[in-house]
């Protein structure tokens, strides 16, 4: 097969928030900056975040970084590294401001200012009343970030690649990264784009779980090309469950109908938060409240006709705010659960969500990994930012709105990275190897030639299924190792995939395929890190792990404050220390000041 060749200073993989960011920082630099997507940036998953980005601005309530900072770190369950904290929620009102001048709509408060809600997990007197942090667009933030985002991508002469879809890592033989192989959906043709700096923004992985709030789209790419290319991947056995998807559906009721005032309720409308956060009830961090809600339905107290779910109830709330604050929620509920929110509560389950791990990083947004003693070496010329990066600030588990900071924050940072080592002279336009295409044209080859094997589907939903049953919101030792086996075994038959459409227009079957095989590397990092941590943290919670006074919580520092390292040649695992260091030795107190709920 031929192999075009496309040459820029950057390339970025994704077009969500963190991508889009990214590529305009780098563009406004004067570098020639590509940006490969599988849809048209607007259509990315951050389109679907709804509730807001967090920051101290302090416009409704009293705010302070330092407070944000220790919320995130016991958010963490203090597995998050301090560095990366600190350097986030410091530069959160930056970027937001920022992106305020972007043109970005938000909503406003009596004075002008920026409208900010409570979320779940950020507490201003850690325990007696909810801050205001969060940043809001109603409840469309991801979709408002993203369009002023793509706008100002234009003005700035970024070069989208639309419906191209990324198939593996180019590295020479020192291990520097050159760019990318990736395939024309529309023309099914293969192309290397050439570049100085690479940086990978390509979103979750949550489609490897039956349930999931993520999209279609939202396959693991960049992981499964990290991961073949020798980079291991970090701490993938947290996943966060959002307490709140449509029962049935899985799509997302954002944490903003809890900010605005909504309340969780059992069959008997029991406002059951009560017993579990007795402070901040239904606005806990969402591994609380998730496990709260599966622990209601485990013990009957589920609505429905099955006792499979609980409600979220806002009917209290005045149709005017309903309307102003959560319309697009009440246009879900309405779609999706046949329920209208101002007059009935929505039948709502935990459901995946989210990907605490991811590709490792640093927070300059250099991918680093273990090298010559020492384990964050930087992997030069390669950058990741947003959910497939793990920096890692969410640690073991996410506060909700740190997200869309996240991304803004890692997505500029890599940037601005990239942008000093290409100006500097640190990365140049090497030389490419000349077997750069090989391993993504043997990968399609087989495809093309595979004539008897199982199709795509019926594995992706094995797949999903030994995920959903092994490694959910609850995990036991004895499911946890039947999943390794059952996970190594579903890895076989991806091998052994075969699709019938052959053609090479618009050919989704091949998409599905290759997503499949980017989709069972995230898998096997799950299951086989998850069997391993033999402790209950954040949102990795283990049956054989119970609270004790030596084990909070199930929680084990003296042997698991650490970070997992998974490794795709034999499934190899490799821990490294938690940076409990903040940039700012004066944080060190607030940062550490407690280590129990």
């Amino acid at each position: 097969m031929k192999v075009a060749k496309h040459t820029f200073d950057a390339v970025i993989v994704g077009a969500g928030g963190a991508g889009l960011r990214a590529a305009l920082q780098l563009a406004e630099a004067g570098l020639r900056t590509a940006v490969l997507t599988k849809v048209f940036p607007t259509r990315s998953h951050t389109v679907a975040a709804q509730g807001g980005v967090a920051a101290s601005l302090g416009n409704s309530t009293p705010d302070h970084w330092h407070w944000h900072m220790y919320d995130t770190v016991k958010g963490s369950d203090w597995l998050g590294d301090q560095d990366a904290i600190e350097f986030m929620v410091r530069k959160a009102n930056e970027v937001v401001i920022e992106l305020e001048h972007y043109g970005m709509p938000f909503d406003r408060t009596d004075e002008g200012k920026i409208y900010q809600r409570p979320f779940g997990g950020h507490s201003m007197n850690y325990g007696e009343a909810p801050v205001m942090r969060s940043c809001a667009a109603a409840d469309r933030t991801g979709h408002a970030m993203l369009h002023a985002l793509y706008q100002r991508n234009v003005r700035a002469r970024t070069h989208f690649f639309v419906e191209w879809m990324a198939l593996d890592l180019i590295r020479d033989s020192e291990g520097h990264v050159l760019g990318v192989t990736a395939l024309e959906l529309e023309t099914g043709e293969v192309a290397i784009f050439h570049a100085k700096a690479t940086i990978f923004a390509t979103g979750g992985a949550g489609r490897i779980y039956h349930s999931s709030t993520n999209a279609f789209i939202n396959t693991g790419d960049g992981l499964g090309m990290a991961a073949r290319a020798g980079i291991p991947l970090e701490d993938m056995e947290f996943w966060q469950f959002h307490p709140t998807g449509v029962a049935g559906a899985g799509v997302l009721i954002t944490e903003g109908v809890r900010g605005e005032g909504g309340i969780l309720r059992n069959c008997n409308g029991e406002r059951f938060m009560e017993r579990y956060a007795p402070n901040l009830k239904d606005l806990a961090s969402r591994d609380v409240v998730a496990r709260a809600m599966v622990t209601e339905i485990n013990e009957g107290r589920g609505c429905g006709p099955n006792k499979d779910y609980v409600l979220l109830d806002i009917t209290h709330l005045s149709p005017e705010i309903i309307m102003k604050r959560l319309p697009g929620i009440r246009e879900i509920a309405i779609q999706f659960a046949g329920v209208d929110p101002i007059k009935e509560p929505i039948p709502v389950v935990p459901t995946c969500h989210y990907m605490m791990g991811g590709i490792p990083t640093n927070y300059r947004g250099q991918v680093v990994m273990p090298k010559n003693g020492d384990p964050n070496a930087p992997v030069p010329g390669l950058y990741a930012a947003g959910e497939c990066a793990c920096a890692s600030v969410h640690g073991a588990n996410r506060l909700g709105t740190n997200s869309l900071l996240d991304l803004l924050v890692f997505g500029k940072a890599s940037a601005e990275t990239a942008v000093a080592d290409i100006k500097s002279g640190n990365l140049s336009l090497r030389e490419l190897p000349k077997d750069a295409a090989e391993v993504s044209l043997a990968r399609l080859a087989r495809l093309e030639n595979q004539k008897e094997g199982e199709p795509v589907a019926d594995v992706l939903l094995e797949l999903q299924r030994t995920m959903q049953n092994h490694a959910g919101v609850f995990r036991f030792k004895d499911k946890l190792e039947e999943g390794v086996q059952k996970i190594l075994a579903v890895e076989e038959r991806v091998r052994r995939t075969a699709i019938r459409d052959h053609s090479k227009v618009w050919n989704t079957a091949r998409m599905e395929a290759l997503e499949l095989e980017n989709l069972i590397e995230v898998a096997k990092a799950t299951m086989i890190s998850a069997a391993a941590r033999k402790e209950s943290r954040g949102a990795h919670v283990r049956d054989d792990c119970p609270d004790t006074p030596e084990f909070p919580n199930g929680r084990n520092d003296k042997e698991w404050l650490k970070h997992t390292l998974w490794f795709r040649d034999g499934n190899r695992l490799e821990y490294k220390p938690v940076n409990l260091k903040p940039l700012n030795p004066d944080t060190q107190p607030i940062a550490l000041a407690k280590r129990t709920y």
